[in-house]
């Protein structure tokens, strides 16, 4: 082990020699601000959601829509260009009741992660979102729901500018 620390130049150091103070140092704590660049299609996305709208992009060529934007279609690789407004309402695809949050607490009432199919996107096209104001017994898949905004003056651009979903009577 003598051979290898005298085959590279410099001075070891120990555990005593910082203790003593034979060693200059500096500590700093970076201060590194980063932001996320949300890119054009899920930029309009959000920018939509700050007024009310939920958008989808369309495919020119194949004719699917589809939310949340995206910019080349997944299915004929085309661009996407075109943005449309789709209705605020839609349809339970799946859903769970969840008694245990993120945090490991236990919740008497559960929440209720579930994915919507959003009306006016192409057929099994939708989002995660909650839903509130429902019996948790009588949530189905099919069930109709309506998005609950935040008021607009309390709209920042986010997927929480809609508070939840709740079910919807036909008539």
């Amino acid at each position: 082990m003598t051979e290898n620390i005298r085959s590279f130049p410099g001075t070891p150091l120990s555990e005593q020699d910082f203790e003593e103070g034979k060693i200059l140092f500096n500590y700093d704590e970076l201060n590194g601000k980063f932001s996320w660049d949300t890119g054009i299609a899920i930029g309009s996305y959000l920018a939509g959601l700050k007024n009310g709208v939920i958008l989808g992009s369309r495919c020119s060529t194949c004719r699917k829509t589809v939310v949340p934007p995206r910019t080349v279609c997944e299915w004929c690789f085309r661009p996407m260009q075109e943005y449309v407004p789709l209705h605020d309402t839609g349809t339970v695809n799946t859903f769970s009741l969840c008694y245990v949050t993120w945090d490991m607490k236990r919740l008497t009432d559960p929440q209720i992660p579930a994915v919507i199919e959003i009306d006016g996107a192409s057929p099994l096209h939708g989002i995660m979102h909650l839903l509130k104001e429902v019996d948790p017994q009588k949530v189905h898949i099919g069930m109709r729901v309506k998005a609950v905004w935040k008021s607009a003056e309390e709209r920042t651009g986010a997927i929480t500018d809609i508070q939840y979903f709740k079910p919807v009577k036909e008539v």
